[in-house]
């Protein structure tokens, strides 16, 4: 547990625990359903790995997160007191979309932001067989420019150098204006029009394009008046 605060109070016990730096954080990968240390880590891309480890020890040890190994392959997963943090997670979100103000340049990453796209994929909506879609981001910073989706039946893959494979569409942006529809504050045909984001290939797969994604959950939450 991290330092106490002494109270009897359950929200200074469960802060205790919570509050430490990055600890919420991993919380929502888990909850997310991630489940692998280096999933983990490329869904808090400037967490060290030594903190994850020490964080994720401080769960399993506070009866959140158990820790299973088979065939050599370890996997953190949730308990039930874990699960139960699921609606926190999902308030702390809501929350944060209507009342903390504009994203600073330092908050637009495009490696988290491919990360959290590529597990809402609507795998039902995306043609038979490997589609690839790769994303272009000219403003980001050199080494993160270029991503690609490599989605097939089964599974998507988040590649940062190119796999060799047909691309089917090209979504070339800044990387605010992506990170603007994957927050619900631009719609696909606004940011389209306005040639925030230019979508390029056969034209029934640059339609289909914004149909293969699923905004998370809080990206329908209205803002206040």
């Amino acid at each position: 547990m991290g330092s106490s605060y002494h109270q009897f109070c359950p929200v200074a016990k469960a802060a205790e625990l919570l509050d430490e730096r990055w600890t919420l954080l991993v919380v929502r990968e888990l909850v997310c359903g991630t489940e692998r240390f280096n999933d983990l880590r490329r869904g808090l891309p400037r967490m060290s790995p030594t903190l994850l480890s020490r964080r994720l020890h401080r769960l399993t040890r506070a009866g959140i997160v158990e820790r299973h190994v088979r065939d050599n392959e370890v996997r953190y997963v949730l308990t039930r007191a874990g699960h139960e943090l699921r609606p926190m997670i999902e308030a702390l979100a809501a929350w944060g979309v209507r009342w903390i103000g504009e994203l600073g340049d330092d908050d637009l990453d495009p490696k988290l932001l491919l990360w959290d796209m590529h597990r809402n994929v609507d795998l039902s909506a995306v043609p038979d067989g490997r589609t690839v879609v790769e994303f272009r981001f000219p403003d980001a910073p050199p080494g993160g420019r270029d991503w690609w989706l490599v989605i097939t039946r089964d599974e998507v893959d988040v590649c940062d150098t190119d796999p060799g494979h047909a691309v089917a569409v090209t979504v070339t942006a800044d990387v605010r204006s992506m990170v603007g529809i994957w927050r619900g504050e631009l719609s696909w045909p606004d940011a389209l029009r306005a040639h925030a984001v230019e979508v390029r290939g056969p034209e029934a797969l640059r339609r289909a394009v914004p149909r293969w994604f699923t905004l998370p959950g809080w990206a329908s939450v209205p803002w206040p008046a």
